[in-house]
């Protein structure tokens, strides 16, 4: 598919969800109440900005400006531009909802795994003081990469599959300071069925005996060594390595996504609806450009 038909596919596609659900999430209490340069083509402009690697809202403008500036002859100034990506944040959020639904929807098996990504507005030298988007951000701690920050976590429950990357089925948003955990006990609790692949930060024995018995769920994650034990034993050693191989494909996803995306930084975000707006257009991205 080349180029152009990839980008005339893409804002059909935003349009026929515009048109059937995102309008009303849209709809303006104004004498503007349609205007011009439409809803369907800043959406479209910001998601195809995104995956021609344009990951700040100025830089995607400049770059439809002049590279695509005849398909679209009504493209406000930048101010109004970005003024309207912040506005879209709810519509951007129900898309990437959409979005992953309908990928979702080809499942054939019940093997999942779990894993989280840091979003991070102010790196740790930043972290105490930082105050954007302070109604959906905090400080909290990446063990994995050993750092303190201010921002959100994304967390993803996906479809493992074989040789593959796994395919999403669901991403939660929670402030940084949100243990994986927690946010499995919430997300899960109306799932059935299923056998979901974690690391160590899910064991809870309790509330996996509860999931195994109220919602056929069953939570597999590796061993963790006892308090003063120097190393596993040799059957633990090849259980645990089963396990982690199994969910290094969704570290891979979230590399890719991170990679495609540059979802993991928003030190640009100053407001709620502009970290909405950054991280859902971004899911939403992934999901129909890719």
């Amino acid at each position: 598919m080349d180029i152009q038909t990839k980008l005339i596919k893409l804002y059909c596609a935003v349009c026929n969800h515009y048109d059937n659900t995102l309008v009303v999430h849209a709809q303006r209490q104004s004498n503007n109440f349609c205007p011009k340069f439409t809803d369907s083509e800043c959406i479209t402009i910001f998601l195809w900005g995104i995956f021609n690697q344009k990951f700040e809202v100025k830089a995607c403008y400049e770059f439809i400006k002049d590279y695509y500036g005849e398909w679209f002859p009504s493209l406000p100034s930048y101010q109004a531009f970005n003024k309207r990506i912040c506005y879209l944040a709810e519509a951007l959020k129900i898309l990437a909802g959409i979005s992953l639904y309908e990928i979702g929807m080809d499942a054939t098996h019940n093997d999942y795994t779990m894993d989280s990504i840091p979003i991070v507005v102010a790196g740790s030298k930043r972290s105490n003081r930082a105050k954007a988007a302070s109604e959906q951000c905090n400080k909290g701690y990446c063990a994995s990469k050993e750092m303190y920050y201010y921002g959100v976590k994304l967390h993803i429950l996906a479809q493992c599959n074989y040789k593959a990357k796994p395919t999403p089925s669901s991403m939660v948003l929670s402030k940084a300071s949100e243990h994986d955990l927690t946010i499995a006990k919430e997300t899960l609790q109306n799932v059935f069925d299923m056998r979901i692949f974690c690391d160590t930060a899910f064991i809870d024995r309790e509330w996996q005996a509860r999931m195994l018995a109220d919602n056929n769920i069953t939570i597999l994650t590796p061993i963790k060594r006892k308090k003063g034990q120097i190393r596993l034993l040799f059957w633990d050693r090849i259980y645990s390595s089963a396990i982690s191989g199994i969910k290094q494909s969704i570290e891979s996803f979230n590399n890719w996504l991170i990679e495609k995306t540059n979802i993991q930084r928003a030190s640009k975000v100053r407001s709620s609806a502009g970290l909405s707006a950054f991280i859902f257009a971004r899911i939403a991205c992934a999901c129909l450009c890719f």
